[in-house]
Order: C-alpha cells, then sequence, then structure tokens
C-alpha cells in the first residue's frame, strides 16, 4: 500500500509540473510577427499617452497578421533606428516597418522590398517665428536631423549643406524638436509626415518651409532574400486596400487615405 502511495505521488508530482510547463509555454506554438519599429516616429509609430506603442503602420500590421499565412500574432519590437540592420540580421526582428523610405543610398540593394504603401517628402522645420524662409536662408545656421535617416543623407547632398554651421544627428526626432524649441539648433531635416501630424495636432510652435528636399517612398523592408514572407506582406497589403481597410486607417490617422497600394 506504502509503495502504491508513493507511486501515485509521484504520478501526480509528475503531472503537476507537465501541465506547469505547458501553462507557461502556452504561446510557444504560436507563430508570431516580429515588427522592428522606430517608437518614437508619430504617427507611424509611438508609445502614447497611456503607454501603448500605437500608429499608422502598427495599425496596418495587426491587420495584415490576421490574413498572412503561417502567422498568429504580431509582436512589436522597437528598435534604435541606427541599428536597425543588426537588428534583422540577427533575427531579432522580421521586417523594418516604419515610415522606411525606399531607393535612396544602397537600400534596394541592401533589403528585399514591398512595393511602396505611401509618399512622403523630406522637407526642413523650424520654430514658428525664425526669420528662415528658405533652403538658402541655413547658410551658418545649426540644422538637426535623425541619425541615418533618408532625411539627413537628401540635406549632405544639398550644397547648402556645406556653408551650414553644423549639422547635429539625435536617435530620434523628438530629440531634435526639443532642441528646436530650445534654441539649440535652428532647423530639422524631418519626414513630412511626422512634422505635417504634430502641426495637424495642434502643435504651433513649429513650420515647414516651402523648399523641399526629396519626394519619397515608404515600404517595408526584409532581409535580403526573403521574397517568401515579402511575398505575403504585399498580397496581405493588396487585399487590404481592395476591401477598404487600408483606406479607413489612413483616414484615422490623417483625415484622408494617402496610400498608394494598387493605385
Amino acid at each position: 500500500m506504502k509503495n502504491l502511495k508513493r507511486i501515485l505521488a509521484v504520478a501526480l508530482a509528475v503531472m503537476m509540473i507537465a501541465s506547469l510547463f505547458a501553462g507557461c509555454g502556452g504561446n510557444s506554438g504560436k507563430n508570431v510577427l516580429k515588427f522592428g519599429f522606430d517608437a518614437n516616429f508619430p504617427p507611424m509609430g509611438f508609445k502614447d499617452d497611456s503607454g501603448e506603442y500605437v500608429g499608422f503602420d502598427i495599425d496596418v500590421a495587426k491587420e495584415v497578421v490576421k490574413i498572412i499565412e503561417g502567422y498568429d500574432e504580431l509582436e512589436l519590437i522597437p528598435i534604435d533606428w541606427d541599428s536597425k540592420n543588426a537588428e534583422l540580421e540577427s533575427g531579432n526582428i522580421d521586417m523594418i516597418w516604419n515610415g522606411f523610405t525606399m531607393h535612396v543610398d544602397n537600400r534596394d540593394k541592401d533589403y528585399t522590398w514591398t512595393e511602396a504603401y505611401m509618399e512622403n517628402a523630406q522637407v526642413i522645420c523650424v520654430a514658428t517665428d525664425s526669420d528662415i524662409q528658405s533652403l538658402n536662408d541655413l547658410k551658418d545656421k545649426s540644422v538637426a536631423a535623425q541619425k541615418d535617416s533618408s532625411g539627413l543623407a537628401a540635406f549632405k547632398k544639398t550644397e547648402i549643406a556645406n556653408s551650414a554651421k553644423e549639422i547635429k544627428e539625435f536617435p530620434e526626432y523628438d530629440t531634435a524638436l526639443m532642441n528646436l524649441e530650445s534654441g539649440a539648433v535652428d532647423a530639422v531635416v524631418i519626414d513630412e509626415t511626422v512634422i505635417g501630424y504634430k502641426i495637424a495636432q495642434g502643435n504651433d510652435k513649429f513650420r515647414i518651409l516651402d523648399d523641399s528636399l526629396a519626394a519619397e517612398e515608404y515600404g517595408v523592408a526584409f532581409l535580403k532574400g526573403n521574397t517568401e514572407l515579402r511575398d505575403k506582406v504585399q498580397t496581405a497589403l493588396e487585399t487590404l486596400a481592395e476591401n477598404g481597410k487600408l483606406a479607413e486607417i489612413s483616414t484615422n490617422w490623417f483625415s484622408s487615405d494617402i496610400t498608394t497600394v494598387g493605385k
């Protein structure tokens, strides 16, 4: 009888341990799509006042993962923008999706891309009361940009870049804009979608110069050669464009449909 009790006790203990492991690994069987993004890039991806990650790109990706084959859920992974290549190459993220500009520098060769889903432009932002009115007025001025951004690359290609007092690089746009607001810099090179959104939200501290630096397109980037995942995401984006969900999300963030998928 004692041996039977011991056997039963051991069996019960094994069952409890197995149950614990099953509970801990309940999500281990899920195939997670790892979404890499800059968490300081409103309205494409950022942290709201409640501490939740939100944005246009995030909303679209949440819809994509509902219909894409082979994936069960979306994992939001904020990254340092200048470390995005290492994050992708290490497998920590499956894609770079956060207002990522196509067709600049060597990006066409460095990544596998979806087709463009939105147009953008690199613009110059100054304080509302600044005397800077055009690109030429940046001579002997301090200009800020995000490190490793297409805006920084576009500005460095201009003639005025050589006559600027300095070009300061910041890890994210919010820090650059804080420096502009404090007077530490005179202008910020920035995505039109980002500063346009801030101004539309009622921020009257900044204005955009009429001179733009470059017309651009946003796309989703994958590890070079990962056409399988790229094709799945591209097909999902086309489905969202056809059923009107992409336009709905765009209107929610930009008050109109400014997406380019299927157009």
